[in-house]
């Protein structure tokens, strides 16, 4: 058995069983990577994958242990080599974020050029995507954190802590009906078209459980997922915008007003994840850190330490974290 059998039958796994698409994101050939799952299959005395012809079909029940604990195998080793660089290269190495546009675009650019002014040898690299692709990043291994606020069922094989609170505006063009009244209410905003984000993006729960509290059905005409499309839209006069007030820039946005939402809809929580098992580099925890003060070393330590999702979330339960 080879550590590079293993990460083949992972790989395989993770590009849906397509072995001429592992081939290429592993850089060999297809034959060599379908011969030596064949020489794994033959020395263990199971099939890992079900096949049709020469198709791959399905991961077998065996094959699901194997995988499981051939991923975990990776881990360990990959593991290794970070333990190993940290005590050679201690401001060397590599970075990959998960994350939505919202973070991507508003809440990570100062913490990005704080963090590669400290460590500019580090090569740090984002990747944008929904909540199921951002997790999926995450657990295979593709991305060290994920940075997430929607869906976070998703994450469950993720140490996810807390990071901060965000609230939503509602987006209109000045001298709206809406800029006039002293308060808004949920019946108020039901009475117009709305544009704002796709559901499962950005805290759109939130927005839903509103209008249901209130035994209203939203009118929503255009979704997206990201917020400098819905003020386009708002602009065009398609309807008015509900956003996270991050995205409300008012140098820039100045042709619209905002116009606070917080008390219409229960803010929402960003967290920032990692697998369990990962071994975290210096520069890893001082980007926590940058991008959430609160979590220190020995907090993120002892929220590692936790065995259970429900005691990391009991752990941060009374302590007050920044709203935005």
């Amino acid at each position: 058995m080879k550590l590079q059998q293993l990460r083949y039958i992972v790989e395989v796994l993770n590009n849906n069983l397509n072995v001429s698409a592992t081939a290429e994101s592993l850089y060999t050939s297809q034959p060599g990577i379908s011969k030596q799952v064949r020489m794994l299959e033959d020395e263990l005395g199971i099939q890992i994958f079900g096949r049709s012809g020469k198709h791959l079909t399905h991961v077998t029940p065996a094959g699901q242990d194997v995988i499981k604990i051939a991923q975990e195998i990776l881990s360990k080793v990959e593991g290794i080599k970070a333990v190993a660089a940290e005590h050679t290269r201690p401001d060397q190495g590599k970075l990959n974020i998960a994350t939505t546009h919202t973070q991507a675009r508003y809440a990570l650019p100062k913490v990005i050029r704080r963090f590669i002014e400290k460590y500019p040898a580090v090569s740090l690299h984002m990747h944008q995507g929904g909540p199921q692709q951002i997790s999926e990043a995450a657990a295979k291994g593709q991305a060290d954190f994920a940075i997430a606020t929607e869906a976070l069922h998703l994450y469950q094989d993720l140490i996810m802590l807390p990071c901060y609170h965000w609230n939503r505006s509602i987006l209109v063009p000045p001298n709206h009906p809406l800029t006039k009244l002293d308060e808004v209410t949920i019946q108020d905003v039901a009475r117009y078209p709305l544009v704002t984000y796709v559901y499962g993006f950005t805290g759109r729960s939130r927005l839903d459980q509103a209008f249901n509290d209130a035994g209203l059905k939203p009118q929503i005409v255009f979704t997206a997922t990201d917020a400098d499309v819905i003020k386009t839209y708002v602009r065009m006069g398609l309807g008015i915008g509900v956003v996270a007030t991050m995205a409300y820039e008012k140098p820039k946005d100045s042709d619209l007003v905002a116009i606070d939402a917080a008390h219409l809809f229960r803010p929402s929580t960003t967290k920032i994840g990692f697998r369990r098992g990962t071994f975290l580099r210096s520069y890893m925890y001082d980007f926590i850190e940058e991008f959430a003060p609160h979590l220190t070393r020995d907090v993120v330590d002892k929220a590692v330490s936790l065995r259970q999702h429900d005691d990391i979330e009991a752990m941060f339960k009374d302590k007050e974290l920044p709203t935005y």
